[in-house]
């Protein structure tokens, strides 16, 4: 019994963990980032149904825009508290919000009440997916990292395969267990949060070496000026009008937040919420640039695969997170094998090089071969490159941003280029589905002028079984009004079960939109592919960065 004492006052001292001691670790920081990812992906499936129930589907943005703020908000805030106090307590912190926030969303009465408790929500989610990176980079060395962020990516990829498939499932009982359905999407987080709680407070004990020094309030408040208003404009300047009073000022708010927080942060030194001296680092200067244009690239093409799978193959929310699994395998692979190259040779750079390229491909693809009649299994190969460019660019931003700081600016580093990558993934998101959507009712009605359309619509109408069968009530009843353009814009449910004849126009002119999302796409990771050639190699470290702060103090 006296043996385990020692072992952990030898841990304590040199920072250096076990490799079974590392897994246990992560099964426990795992726990609670399978909370935040499936979460994220099981709202998006049962949101319909949820804003349909309690009355607010106009609403159903604020819902995601306020869980959007208030992570983005508290990734830096955590990343700074974490270096300050340790990463353990805040991380039972967050789960502990997260799980709070989750009760107050399954018994929200309106959609206000909703989008408030998102919001707590949000505050939680911050702080589970930023510090749960800053604590593999305490205890792996960045060598050995990128092997372990592979299960990482495991988690993000099951998560984002069952999260619509439990939304849905969820979304589709009127009542479980005398609660309306859709509250179990919320709900179903409390006995996951116990569990993670148990794990994390059982199994994560990460020598901690304390820095005492002032907070940045200052920081923290202009940083929510600087920051809201950018996500608020980039989240609903679509329906706002890009030019409308609403937009216009917000924007300028967004400016005076920015100037002040840089100047909050100059004088603050060392003690800033991020500190301008991360940035003397050429590598991560670079770095973030990097992730941020990739962040654009990134999430701004992939938002638009699954609503095309939905809109023009007839596929459900359940089912188009099943056809989106070859996009996740191709992440899975890409990740597992530049962390083996990594850890094998030491070099990382390389798969900025090739990420971004095969990303490019992925996007060209898309663009070059996509069609309202390509078979789904032709679109599955421009899926599986998509996913090879981001599973080698994912883990590998993060990589050499937290090699090139020094230990004591672990955490910091790891949340300001999670900040960054999110910040171009929002803005990515706002302008593709900007373009999409604000060409989508011509390039429809621009589809009910081919020949072979009006064709299929001449025999579709002279078919009586077709026009008696109920599953083609609504979009016909959408084609006697003509707003059919029109409505797809707002809920494209009417195409679900239709027959093919009447819904290819519609189809056709989605697709059509969203083609100029992947040539946009594809020239915004050009740019990233271009950049990430300037990113000079800081050779791996050997030491872990607790291993490091451990041996400064001797």
């Amino acid at each position: 019994m006296a043996s385990k004492p020692k072992r952990e006052a030898a841990n304590q001292s040199t920072g250096e963990m076990s490799h079974r001691e590392v897994l246990v670790v992560l099964i426990g920081l795992m726990s609670g980032m399978f909370l935040a990812a499936l979460d994220q992906s099981v709202v998006g499936a049962a949101m319909r149904t949820i804003a349909d129930d309690l009355g607010g589907l106009s609403m159903q943005a604020w819902a995601t825009t306020a869980y959007l703020i208030t992570s983005t908000v508290s990734t830096p805030i955590y990343g700074k508290l974490g270096d300050i106090f340790g990463r353990r307590p805040l991380f039972l912190v967050a789960i502990s919000i997260f799980v709070v926030g989750s009760v107050t969303t399954g018994l929200a009465n309106n959609m206000f009440e909703l989008a408030l408790y998102r919001a707590l929500q949000g505050l939680g989610a911050g702080g589970l997916f930023s510090l749960a990176l800053t604590i593999v980079a305490d205890i792996v060395p960045p060598r050995e990292r990128a092997r372990y962020q592979g299960m990482f990516l495991a988690v993000f990829g099951t998560s984002s395969l069952l999260g619509p498939i439990i939304g849905g499932a969820f979304a589709g009982f009127d009542q479980l267990l005398f609660i309306d359905g859709w509250r179990w999407v919320f709900l179903i987080n409390i006995p996951i949060g116990a569990i993670s709680l148990f794990m994390v407070f059982k199994f994560l004990h990460v020598p901690h070496n304390p820095r005492p020094q002032k907070i940045d309030w200052w920081g923290a408040v202009t940083i929510v000026l600087a920051v809201v208003p950018v996500l608020l404009v980039a989240e609903q300047g679509r329906t706002w009008g890009w030019t409308s009073l609403p937009t216009i000022a917000l924007g300028l708010v967004g400016v005076f937040g920015i100037i002040a927080f840089l100047i909050v942060e100059k004088r603050m030194g060392d003690a800033a919420l991020i500190p301008f001296s991360i940035f003397k680092s050429q590598t991560f200067a670079r770095t973030q640039i990097l992730g941020f244009v990739i962040g654009i690239g990134m999430f701004g093409g992939m938002i638009v695969l699954p609503l095309v799978i939905q809109v023009a193959y007839g596929a459900s929310p359940t089912e188009a997170g099943l056809l989106m699994l070859p996009m996740v395998a191709g992440m899975m692979t890409a990740t597992i094998t530049a962390g083996r190259v990594t850890s094998k040779l030491g070099k990382y750079r390389i798969f900025f090089n090739t990420g971004t390229a095969t990303l490019f491909m992925g996007y060209a693809y898309m663009f070059l071969l996509l069609t309202a009649d390509t078979p789904i299994w032709v679109v599955s190969i421009g899926m599986v490159l998509i996913g090879l460019g981001l599973g080698q660019l994912m883990q590998t931003t993060m990589v050499a941003s937290q090699n090139s700081v020094e230990a004591k600016d672990i955490g910091v580093a790891t949340s300001t280029t999670t900040f960054f990558r999110q910040i171009g993934g929002t803005l990515g998101v706002a302008v593709f589905m900007s373009i999409l959507f604000s060409q989508l009712k011509d390039q429809v009605l621009t589809a009910f002028e081919k020949p072979e359309v009006q064709k299929g619509f001449a025999e579709a109408l002279a078919d009586k079984e077709l026009l008696a069968d109920p599953q083609n009530e609504k979009i016909l009843k959408l084609l006697s009004d003509q707003s059919g353009a029109d409505a797809i814009s707002e809920d494209s449910s009417f195409l679900i079960g239709a027959d093919d004849r009447l819904t290819a126009p519609f189809r056709i002119g989605f697709v059509e939109s969203s083609l100029d999302v992947f040539l946009i796409a594809g020239g915004v990771v050009l740019v990233a592919f271009v950049l990430s050639w300037f990113i000079k190699e800081v050779p791996l470290r050997a030491k872990s960065a607790s291993a490091e702060a451990a041996a400064g103090n001797h």
